[in-house]
């Protein structure tokens, strides 16, 4: 607790930097993943490849990324820019699945409809097709959020400044108090961002909230119903069976 006290800038100036790299990768991945995506949905062909691409991709081991991406793009190797592409390289491979997912879930008559009122392809897709499969994009940026914010932390070890610095001064230095600092803060960073996705999912898409009220309403109702349909089935048994003991009886 004595090193947290003495070291308090320290810890929130790596807080910024850690966010200072993830905001830029996370935005990148969803800009860039859009277009892919809509792509992928598209055209079936070119679907496999793309995912396909996407997924080898991912299965890259970040270290080795940050080792190669500097030969290939020409930034230094513990320049910011390098971990910010590689973070990048990694939301792409995760969210263009998701945009491809997202947009075949819109239904194909509701394509259909929005063509027959006169929107144009470009226009139905704005206006229609994302909207629609906004809550699904939201599901996939705050995977890639919390992805992003676990894997910034890897630039520590070529000297990116992070909040895997602390684990990596720490580990070197045997400060557990250091280490545990590093793991609160990357979780607590990673909340708050996946806290922020979903207010502006709810902010940009507040009709989501509706259809969770009037499905909650409908339940509630479907409820209501049974337990009244219960109640009368039970009601009628007991007349009935009232009714049919005298006739035993006699």
């Amino acid at each position: 607790m004595t090193w947290i006290l003495s070291n308090l800038d320290m810890l929130g100036e790596l807080t910024l930097v850690h966010l200072a790299l993830c905001l830029p990768a996370i935005v990148l991945s969803f800009l860039i993943a859009l277009p892919l995506g809509w792509l992928a949905n598209r055209y079936r062909l070119s679907r496999g490849l793309l995912l396909s691409f996407c997924g080898l991709l991912y299965a890259i081991p970040s270290f080795p990324l940050l080792i190669v991406l500097p030969i290939l793009v020409g930034v230094e190797i513990r320049s910011a820019a390098n971990l910010v592409i590689a973070l990048t390289i990694y939301g792409v491979a995760l969210m263009v699945r998701v945009v491809a997912d997202g947009l075949a879930a819109v239904d194909t008559d509701v394509r259909q409809s929005a063509v027959a009122v006169g929107f144009s392809g470009w226009s139905a897709f704005w206006r229609v097709e994302l909207p629609l499969s906004g809550p699904v994009l939201v599901a996939g940026i705050r995977v890639v959020t919390v992805s992003t914010v676990s894997l910034a932390t890897v630039g520590a070890i070529i000297g990116i400044q992070s909040l895997g610095s602390l684990f990596v001064d720490g580990f070197q230095r045997g400060i557990q108090a250091e280490i545990v600092s590093g793991i609160v803060l990357t979780i607590a960073v990673a909340l708050a961002l996946d806290a922020l996705v979903v207010g502006i999912g709810r902010l940009v898409m507040p009709w989501t909230r509706r259809q969770k009220r009037n499905s909650k309403g409908e339940n509630h109702l479907s409820d209501g119903d049974l337990s009244g349909e219960s109640t009368v089935s039970t009601g009628s048994s007991r007349d009935a069976s009232t009714s049919a003991e005298p006739a035993v009886t006699a």
